[in-house]
Parts: C-alpha cells; sequence; structure tokens
C-alpha cells in the first residue's frame, strides 16, 4: 500500500499554521531497528491510511536499520536520524552516549517540526527514545515554548525495553500484547499484524498454497521456520528427524535460512516430500499450507502465527532475559501450542511430538481453535484508532 502523495508547494507553505489544521493529521512512527519493531509499525500505518486517506505518515529510522529497505517499499516517507544504541558493557561508547542522545533528539525535533507532527507512536528500539525526548515541551529555534506533542506507545513484547519503561512515564496511552510487560497500567490490544495475515482464510488457500510448495490437498504438512535468517538448532533437530517424519506420512516445509544448508539424504521414491528453502517470500501460502508448525517466539511470530490459527511448537531463543517464553505463553496456556526449551529440542523431540499431534485430528482441531482464539486480528487498527483520536483531540484543543 502506498502512502499519501508527496504535497505541493501551496500545500507545503500552510506548515506555518501552528496547528496544522488545514491539513491531513500527521503521524510519525517510532520503530526502527529490527522487523520486530518495523512489522507492527506499518501494519499500524496501513491501518492509519485505511481508517483516514489524507493522514500523513513519517516514518523515523536509523541507517543502520532495516526500515531503510522496508519502509520505502511499503510507500511510506522515512526520515533518518542518529543511531543511539545502549552499549551493553561499560566501554568508550557509553561515555559519548549523552551526546548522541542530544544530538538524535534535536534531530529528530526538527523532523516532528517540519511535518507538524500531531502524534508521535513509539513501538520500542533505538529511535523510540530520542522521539519521546523530542515529543516533549521545549524552546522552539527562536526561543518560544515548542508545544509537546502527544505520545502513544506499543509495546510488543512480554516484557518491556528500556525506552518504552522511559517513554511510557509521560505517554498518553501505554498499549500493550500483554497485561503486564513492566509498564504499569497498560491497554491490551495485541500486536500489530500485516493486513495480509490478519485477513488470511488458510481453509481457503489450502489447496492452491499447497499446489505452489509441491505438496498434494491431502499431505499433512509441518512449517519450520526461524525468522529471516534461520534457526540452527531448530534446522539441526527438523533435519534430523526428516527420516522418522517421512516413516510416520509428514511432508516438511522448511526455511532454514539463507546462510544455512540442510544436511538432508535424498528423498526415497513416494515418499511425504522434504521442500526445502533459504526463505519464504509467501508466508501467507506458507501458513495456508501447514497443519502444525515449529517456530521461534519472537513477539511477531507469535503474532502471525496465532492470527491466522496455526497451531506451533514454540522454541524461544535461548539468550536475553526470557522474553520469548513469555511471548508464547499465553497461546500455550489457551491451548494453541506447545512450548520447548531450546536444549530439548532434539530429533527424538521432534520425530515423536510431531508424530503424536499429526496423528490426532481432534487435538490439532482443538489446538487450531485455541490458536485461533488467542490471536488479536484488530490490533493494528486498535492502535491506529486511539493515535487518530489522540491527535484530533489535541488539535480541536489548539484552536
Amino acid at each position: 500500500m502506498n502512502g499519501p502523495a508527496t504535497p505541493g508547494p501551496r500545500e507545503q507553505s500552510a506548515t506555518a499554521r501552528m496547528d496544522g489544521s488545514d491539513r491531513g493529521i500527521s503521524v510519525v512512527l517510532a520503530g526502527g531497528g529490527t522487523a520486530g519493531h518495523i512489522e507492527p509499525a506499518m501494519a499500524v500505518a496501513d491501518a492509519l491510511v485505511a481508517l483516514d486517506p489524507d493522514v500523513r505518515i513519517t516514518a523515523l529510522g536509523t541507517h543502520r536499520g532495516l526500515e531503510t529497505k522496508l519502509v520505502p517499499e511499503r510507500g511510506f516517507d522515512l526520515r533518518l536520524i542518529t543511531p543511539v544504541p545502549f552499549p551493553r558493557k561499560p566501554t568508550g561508547d557509553l561515555l559519548r552516549l549523552p551526546l548522541r542522545v542530544q544530538q538524535a533528539v534535536r534531530e529528530t525535533r526538527a523532523v516532528l517540526d517540519g511535518v507538524g507532527a500531531d502524534v508521535v507512536i513509539g513501538f520500542g528500539g533505538y529511535v523510540a527514545l530520542p522521539a519521546y525526548l523530542a515529543a516533549r515541551r521545549g524552546s522552539g529555534a527562536r526561543g518560544g515554548r515548542r508545544r509537546a506533542v502527544p505520545v502513544v506507545i506499543h509495546e510488543a513484547n512480554a516484557t518491556a525495553g528500556w525506552a518504552n519503561r522511559v517513554g511510557a512515564r509521560t505517554a498518553r496511552r501505554v498499549l500493550s500484547a500483554v497485561p503486564d510487560p513492566g509498564l504499569g497500567r497498560v491497554e491490551v490490544v495485541g500486536v500489530p499484524v500485516r493486513h495480509a495475515i490478519t485477513t488470511l482464510d488458510r481453509a481457503a488457500l489450502r489447496s492452491e498454497a499447497r499446489a505452489h510448495f509441491g505438496f498434494s490437498d491431502d499431505d499433512r504438512v509441518l512449517l519450520v521456520f526461524g525468522g529471516s535468517q534461520g534457526a540452527q538448532s531448530i534446522n539441526r533437530a527438523v533435519s534430523g528427524a526428516a527420516e522418522a517424519l517421512a516413516a510416520a506420512g509428514i511432508s516438511v516445509l522448511h526455511a532454514h535460512g539463507p546462510k544455512n544448508v540442510l544436511d538432508l539424504a535424498p528423498s526415497a521414491p513416494g515418499t511425504p516430500p522434504y521442500v526445502a528453502v533459504p526463505y519464504l517470500s509467501r508466508m501467507d501460502l506458507a501458513y495456508a499450507a501447514a497443519d502444525l508448525a515449529i517456530c521461534r517466539s519472537g513477539a511477531m511470530t507469535v503474532a502471525e502465527v496465532s492470527a491466522v490459527g496455526l497451531p506451533a511448537i514454540y522454541v524461544p531463543l535461548p539468550i536475553g532475559n526470557g522474553e520469548q517464553r513469555l511471548n508464547a505463553l499465553p497461546v500455550v496456556e489457551a491451548g494453541g501450542g506447545l512450548v520447548v526449551d531450546d536444549a530439548d529440542l532434539t530429533p527424538a523431540f521432534v520425530a515423536s511430538t510431531v508424530s503424536g499431534l499429526m496423528s490426532d485430528d481432534q487435538r490439532l482441531a482443538a489446538m487450531t481453535s485455541a490458536a485461533a482464539l488467542a490471536g488479536h486480528r484488530d490490533a493494528a487498527q486498535r492502535v491506529a484508532e486511539v493515535a487518530l483520536a489522540i491527535a484530533r483531540e489535541t488539535r480541536a484543543a489548539a484552536r
């Protein structure tokens, strides 16, 4: 979906008005760095345009992040600021951090002023903290008082990062994927997911999806993926169970990552296919083709898999502060999936667990229903509605 066309000179001159009321609502999205921050932001951007075609959307990012590719591809305006990653160890970078933050805040204030921002929606990550600080009231270029820009925060993870913890102290509204991410009182809306996923009808698309990957309509299909780069421990465990899965009549669609190679023996004639690909560009078809998934449990992965109602075996990344396990727990507790530690994911576990689930039609159907109920298909629209309402209230109060 493309964003609004670039305004002409006559429209641009209208920014001289302080409230910007003669132009469309201006929304600044702060969520660069990783796909886990960018994808929710882009889902909200699409929802904003659907709700208000006149909305003006600006995304903040840095030259380091995936936003330099993903945001322009979606047709939205991208403005780059100085990256301010927080050093995890006491190094020289830590001493330079205050100056970098100050520079990024100045750059962000210039963006907010330039686009006449009515509201900032922050999703955490490197660009979020400068956006939160820049949105506060401060001195303008000529010594006057700059108006504060209201902030809406969305936290996708079960444990909030430091940027959102700082921003939540002054944010107008704090929205979250889970009830208690460590930000105090929040409104649970789920994780914003792109429209192509939230509207996916797996049953209607199943025959086309299976033909696309070379499966038969009556195949039992296991989908395996570990994020855009793959996951070596998942790759080893599932590929190591290939012979046992084939013997159980289970086909496999495995996205192993562009830098990884699977050690697979040639399939015997007449056995269920094991389709190994570096990357899946059509995740909608992959979800529609599958009966069960094995995957990591990043916030976006859990959100998409549950939104389409696909039961899954979640394998949390074994580093960090354990947030990936927490991301999966609501779906697991609802009955829509299982969780297994990375160290416990062995070929034997894959063979026995997947075979057991795939041969139990009643349990698999119950897990499918539970996964769908645990998902949040309207999260992007709810975030967009909150942001637009706050922006309009702010404009009305300024008149």
